[in-house]
């Protein structure tokens, strides 16, 4: 099934792509930020060892280790993370499209896996919802089951994905520069 953003000209990807990669960026550094209150001996991940809990308990002894002040940056953090959701599932996929249509164009194994990882992505934005709405309902009242292990279920899917359209992306450029060092250049006569 062909991915919405293999309609993007060739020659127009990088227009869409680099601002992107750029708000996205942007906005993992204001997340990053954000996420630092949530740092504590409970939680040496900040967020992301709230996002794994996976289980009443863990997550009550998370929640309770934060104070007011942490609850509200974990609370804005999950709200801000549907914006980056759409972004960062977004750029990858549209790296993933990119580096496919490059490999096509060499003839190059791993093509055919740019569209369906890009399809990956935006599942991956999927679970980051279900995995955020899941946190904020713990958050706001009392973690109860299933809220936690659907949570963490969420997210080891969502960063699997996540991880593995990066590497896709990262392994597509560095062939495709590494093959440009060693292509033959044309000399004007």
């Amino acid at each position: 099934m062909q991915h919405p953003f293999e309609a993007i000209s060739a020659n127009r990807r990088g227009l869409y792509f680099w601002p992107l990669l750029f708000i996205t960026l942007s906005l993992s550094v204001v997340m990053s930020i954000i996420g630092r209150p949530l740092t504590s001996s409970a939680t040496p991940s900040g967020i992301v060892s709230f996002e794994l809990a996976g289980d009443v308990t863990l997550a009550r002894q998370i929640i309770q280790s934060w104070d007011e002040s942490a609850r509200l940056y974990a609370a804005f953090s999950l709200g801000l993370d549907f914006l980056y959701l759409a972004l960062y599932s977004t750029t990858i996929g549209l790296g993933c499209i990119w580096v496919a249509a490059v490999s096509r164009a060499r003839q190059w194994p791993w093509a055919g896996i740019g569209a369906p990882l890009a399809w990956g992505l935006w599942l991956a934005a999927l679970l980051d919802a279900i995995e955020n709405v899941a946190l904020t309902l713990a958050l706001l009242s009392v973690p109860v089951e299933p809220w936690p292990q659907i949570a963490r279920w969420c997210a080891i899917g969502k960063f699997t994905l996540i991880v593995v359209g990066l590497v896709y992306v990262l392994f597509g450029t560095i062939t495709y520069n590494i093959a440009s060092l060693f292509r033959p250049r044309e000399h004007a006569g």
